[in-house]
């Protein structure tokens, strides 16, 4: 077996998150109890064991970056470790909670989300994260196995790096700007860009950004 597929991840068995049946899409309704569930019905498995089976949810705190109205937006590149998700684009970045990110009397949710942004970019100014909200998304191999926990991480200075620029790149977008790529982007992406176009409409914020191919 691999040394990723050794690696310990967190997960929760799909019968416990989804007890009424899975849902699909972006939800902001009842977040505490569902991330109840993943704080009390969690355990540990070798990635390699549950990598393909939908009976178990691999939990990935999702960070979301922003600086006033623009968002960091990636692409995964060749040497990217997923193959199934290279090249496309990505509103966030995120990862596996492991074992060394249980630490007592701290939420491990936004002990994995601080691993994973700080393993991911390098940002020098001060931030601040909030719970957006659960991505479930059965469309495709990759998402079906996984449960995203999205944060919105909103810095205080817009100066982003990604850390390993031979797996990923980004920038800096609004949403009207990064509308020509969303055809491209992930699954998860396109929920949550439509998530924040929604936000926008009903804030009062922009106009304008609903990207070809997307549901009006």
């Amino acid at each position: 077996m691999s040394d990723w597929r050794r690696e310990e991840v967190l997960v929760v068995a799909r019968t416990d998150i989804f007890p009424d049946g899975a849902w699909h899409g972006f939800v902001e309704s009842d977040l505490d109890r569902r991330l109840e569930v993943v704080a009390r019905r969690h355990t540990f498995k070798p990635r390699g064991e549950v990598e393909d089976d939908p009976e178990w949810q691999q939990v990935i705190p999702y960070v979301v970056f922003s600086h006033g109205d623009r968002y960091l937006l990636t692409r995964r590149l060749k040497q990217g470790s997923e193959k199934r998700l290279r090249h496309l684009y990505s509103l966030g970045v995120g990862g596996h909670i492991n074992r060394e990110d249980v630490v007592a009397d701290a939420d491990l949710l936004v002990q994995g989300l601080t691993r994973e942004f700080n393993e991911e970019v390098v940002y020098d100014g001060a931030w601040s994260h909030r719970l957006m909200g659960l991505i479930n998304d059965d469309s495709n191999a990759v998402s079906q196995v996984h449960l995203a926990v999205v944060y919105e991480v909103r810095g205080d200075r817009p100066e982003i790096a990604i850390r390993e620029t031979g797996k990923l790149e980004g920038e800096l977008l609004r949403l009207d700007e990064m509308k020509m790529y969303y055809l491209d982007m992930e699954s998860w992406s396109q929920l949550i860009y439509d998530h924040l176009l929604a936000r926008d409409r009903r804030d009062g914020v922009g106009a304008g950004a609903e990207p070809d191919g997307a549901p009006a």
